[in-house]
């Protein structure tokens, strides 16, 4: 992997004394600052769990697209079931029409929570509906639901690690995320070969951000994956073997006053060539905090020469708008991260070349 997205092994944070856990903490800090994208290595989430939820994935994926379809959501705002490809241009949550996204997707939540919690009660027909599970793939439910939890252990670890390095008090972000709107959405691409054994077109997702506290992504090793890296350019990321990637949201960004900021990316597939198809699969998990959180500038990340940036936001709001701009094909009305760098980026977002 290229240096710009640096490689950080995380297992100090349990396994290592104090000085090992401000090492760790402090790689955490130099790679938001820089790029806003990690390597994560050490992270304990079970290979084995990454690959049954893969194999389960490969058999939903294999299905005729008229089954598939029966797990659409019945409501298009509801992060559920079935996306199937050019529903949706990311684009849009940056304010830019680049045309359709030709991935399909299958979204999951949360299983269930504790009986009685006013938040996920009000909220269960909306960002804490039921999933949608397709009873042609039995081995989908437990499989996705084990990695799910694998990978929400991951995140709240890994806020740990954020408040140290933002020199915070221990556990200041659980409050914020004791009823988080998690959500893991499994990605397709394709890219079949014409008949005539000539280039197809390539599978691609629109340039964008992410919308909230940070993500955890498996991505296969196919090429695809690219973020804006300081210089304004695009550049193309691929894991080594055994790591996650892990990159920071636009509250994250907020709550941070840009100290840490939220990386533009986007996914081209190549173009199947010489009769051979082309393909991509990825699970990223979203931690994108309590619906009902207000999220404002954090006291250590503002100053008298560096005021807040941002205006309180409740991160729910903050997320209703990102998701709707995408799927009903309008520009987002959020608040944008881009900051000073919006002129040279969102010039671009559009390009696919």
């Amino acid at each position: 992997m290229p240096e710009l997205v640096p490689r950080v092994d995380v297992s100090g944070w349990r396994d290592g004394g104090a000085a090992r856990r401000r090492e760790v903490a402090a790689a955490i800090d130099d790679g938001c600052r820089r790029v806003g994208f990690l390597e994560i290595v050490g992270h304990g989430v079970d290979r084995a769990a990454l690959d049954a939820a893969l194999v389960a994935l490969d058999a939903f994926w294999a299905l005729p697209a008229d089954v598939k379809l029966r797990q659409a959501p019945a409501d298009l705002m509801t992060n559920r079931g079935y996306s199937p490809p050019r529903a949706e241009s990311l684009a849009y949550s940056l304010g830019v029409d680049a045309g359709p996204d030709t991935f399909e997707a299958f979204n999951i939540g949360p299983q269930d929570w504790p009986a009685g919690d006013p938040v996920y009660e009000r909220e269960r027909h909306g960002v804490f509906a039921a999933n949608l599970w397709p009873a042609e793939v039995p081995a989908l439910r437990p499989a996705l639901t084990a990695y799910f939890a694998a990978a929400a252990a991951l995140a709240r670890r890994l806020t740990e690690i954020f408040a140290a390095a933002l020199g915070l008090p221990e556990g200041y972000f659980a409050p914020f995320t004791d009823h988080s709107t998690d959500t893991m959405r499994c990605l397709n691409y394709h890219a079949a070969a014409r008949p005539d054994g000539a280039a197809g077109e390539p599978a691609r997702m629109g340039a964008h951000t992410d919308y909230g506290i940070l993500t955890v992504l498996y991505g296969d090793r196919t090429p695809g994956l690219e973020i804006v890296g300081p210089d304004g350019a695009w550049h193309p990321v691929v894991p080594g073997p055994g790591g996650l990637l892990v990159n920071l949201g636009d509250l994250l960004a907020q709550w941070t006053n840009d100290r840490w900021r939220s990386t533009v990316h986007r996914v081209v597939l190549p173009a199947a060539e010489s009769g051979r198809a082309a393909r991509r699969r990825s699970i990223a998990f979203f931690h994108d905090g309590n619906y009902d959180a207000v999220v404002e500038c954090l006291p250590t990340c503002a100053s008298a020469d560096d005021p807040p940036r941002y205006p309180p936001v409740v991160a729910g709001q903050h997320l209703a708008a990102k998701l709707a701009a995408p799927r009903l094909l309008r520009p987002t009305t959020a608040a944008s991260t881009l900051g000073d760098r919006a002129a040279a980026v969102t010039g671009r977002l559009d390009q696919f070349d």
